[in-house]
């Protein structure tokens, strides 16, 4: 601990410069921190100084993360999650007491809170907490942990279930939609306003891969609105502000209810998927063990 006082002048200052990177702001990292601006920026002065390196790009409308920052900022991000992850599982109290399933606020939202009340009619009682994370987090409680992450089936430490296939369509609202000239070809959906998806901590398809799969070419202007969470980005395309890339597990709902509709007839399975995962190192809990079997009976229809 003493080595590392040395390297970054106060631990104080790496929490400074957590708020300030996750909001590329100082004014709402002080106000986060309820401090003031220049306090902030003096933290960061010092943590720059004494690392030996800069950190931020201090511009005149903004701030931005040198390459130096962004890695500083996933490591120190990563472990503060993880941290407070443990925390918060502390404080709970007893480790069987409870499940905790780790997953992104679309999937909360769009595929878990719809089915919770079956959960909880058939499991009354139940302590099942959905913590939603944006990024792949090492879980922190193996016995009464689980989490939902995309990629290949295949993680060092952890089993894994399949929950979907990474199926991706374009996706509107039925009210943009009408306003719009006739979407028949990969020109005509390249056209128009798109909404992005820039995951800042973990890979997602693009629009531009999307276009790619299918042989157009689509070249990336940097135009359209673009989130930074799935959520927001179904948001947007339910308020008729473009056009999303919809993933096919989440999107079901509200397709079913209208909110959103398919556009054109593509469709790309990629090859990847969404997977329940739960630690190798120990048993679960009898509950979580229920929660998992619960989760990949309900996710049966996805495949």
């Amino acid at each position: 601990m003493l080595r590392l006082e040395h390297q970054i002048g106060s631990a104080h200052n790496l929490v400074v410069f957590e708020a300030a990177a996750r909001h590329l702001s100082f004014s709402r990292a002080a106000e986060e921190l309820s401090v003031s601006q220049p306090a902030v920026s003096q933290a960061l002065r010092r943590l720059e100084d004494a690392i030996g390196t800069r950190l931020f790009l201090r511009r005149h409308r903004g701030i931005a993360l040198t390459d130096a920052g962004e890695r500083l900022y996933r490591d120190v991000s990563d472990s503060f999650q993880r941290i407070l992850a443990t925390a918060r599982q502390i404080g709970r109290g007893s480790a069987g007491d409870h499940v905790t399933l780790l997953v992104s606020t679309a999937f909360a939202t769009w595929w878990m809170v719809p089915h919770l009340q079956e959960f909880h009619a058939l499991n009354p009682g139940f302590d099942l907490r959905l913590e939603t994370v944006n990024r792949d987090i090492e879980i922190a409680s193996p016995a009464t942990t689980l989490a939902v992450r995309r990629g290949d089936g295949n993680w060092t430490g952890y089993y894994s279930a399949r929950i979907a296939p990474e199926r991706l369509l374009a996706v509107a609202s039925p009210a943009l939609l009408r306003r719009l000239p006739p979407i028949n070809t990969l020109a005509d959906l390249a056209s128009q306003q798109l909404v992005h998806l820039d995951e800042p901590h973990r890979y997602r398809p693009t629009w531009a891969s999307f276009f790619r799969h299918f042989g157009a070419s689509y070249p990336e202007r940097g135009d359209g609105l673009r989130l930074n969470d799935y959520a927001l980005v179904l948001q947007a395309a339910m308020a008729g502000e473009g056009i999303a890339l919809g993933w096919d597990h989440v999107c079901r709902l509200p397709i079913g209810q209208r909110l959103i509709i398919p556009v054109g007839p593509w469709r790309w399975e990629t090859g990847a998927g969404f997977y329940l995962v739960w630690s190798n190192t120990d048993a679960l809990s009898d509950r979580a063990a229920l929660t998992r079997d619960w989760i990949l009976s309900k996710a049966e229809v996805l495949t």
